[in-house]
């Protein structure tokens, strides 16, 4: 499991997340959600080891501050929020960079790939120029990097966990629903998955616990129905949101009603 317990971080002289506590379970997608500002992908860079923190981070036991990176890279796979890679690289090489140093034969490592870009629906792609791509398409190539890194749910009878920060943000509904069902298996295969998100219906359909933060602090954890309560999202989000309910002037809205694609 990932423990998080009394974790604050302060940048540039000011504290950004405060006291933050939470357990994500390895058998379970647990989604971080709030409004912007509210010190979601602070806190993922936290728990991934990409920031310092006070306060106590552990990974299936282990002191994340107390880990080199190499090791964590065995442990946690992570998909940033945003990527910028300035040389031409193909899709291949983009992928091939999550490879780890345990995938050394030319072949195993090019089928890894492939499967990885399968994945993520891209299969084809690995010899297009990422920089040619949709922002979409880059993003699922950055994913299928972490899968590159990431290959099993559970290593040495051990869970792996992907930290997945907004993973279907510049996504169609299709490839939302491809990506999310995806991170779904992971969990159901033994792994954890945390993942900030947004989208507060796709959230919903996929989640197992929602840790629901503002002004860097957490105002509500735990499963769906207690956390997606009318006073609690008018309180973090600043505005009047109903549960469950049809617009009043019959405005069409798209839902969608399952996890499983047609």
């Amino acid at each position: 499991m990932i423990e998080v317990s009394g974790a604050s971080v302060r940048l540039s002289g000011k504290t950004i997340v405060s006291q933050v506590g939470f357990t994500a379970q390895a058998g379970q997608l647990t989604a971080i959600a709030g409004p912007n500002g509210s010190g979601k992908t602070t806190t993922m860079k936290a728990v991934s080891g990409e920031l310092p923190y006070a306060g106590s981070i552990r990974l299936n036991g282990q002191d994340v501050s107390a880990l080199q990176p190499w090791q964590l890279a065995t442990m946690r796979g992570v998909l940033p929020q945003a990527n910028s890679i300035s040389f031409p690289f193909t899709v291949r090489e983009v992928v091939r960079m999550g490879l780890t140093a345990g995938v050394n034969r030319p072949e195993k490592a090019e089928q890894t790939a492939a499967n990885a870009l399968a994945a993520v629906d891209l299969g084809g792609f690995e010899g297009r120029f990422y920089q040619e791509l949709s922002g979409g398409e880059q993003q699922r190539v950055q994913l299928a990097r972490v899968l590159c890194q990431i290959t099993e749910p559970v290593v040495d009878e051990k869970p792996c966990w992907l930290l997945l920060d907004e993973p279907v943000s510049s996504l169609d509904i299709s490839h939302q629903l491809t990506i999310m069902t995806l991170a779904r298996k992971f969990c159901e295969a033994g792994g954890g998955v945390i993942a900030v998100m947004h989208d507060l219906n796709l959230t919903a359909l996929f989640s197992d616990q929602i840790i629901l933060m503002k002004s860097g602090q957490v105002a509500a954890r735990g499963s769906v129905r207690d956390v997606l309560t009318d006073e609690t999202m008018e309180s973090v989000f600043g505005c009047a949101l109903r549960i469950n309910q049809v617009p009043t002037d019959g405005t069409p809205f798209v839902l969608a009603h399952s996890a499983v694609q047609a």
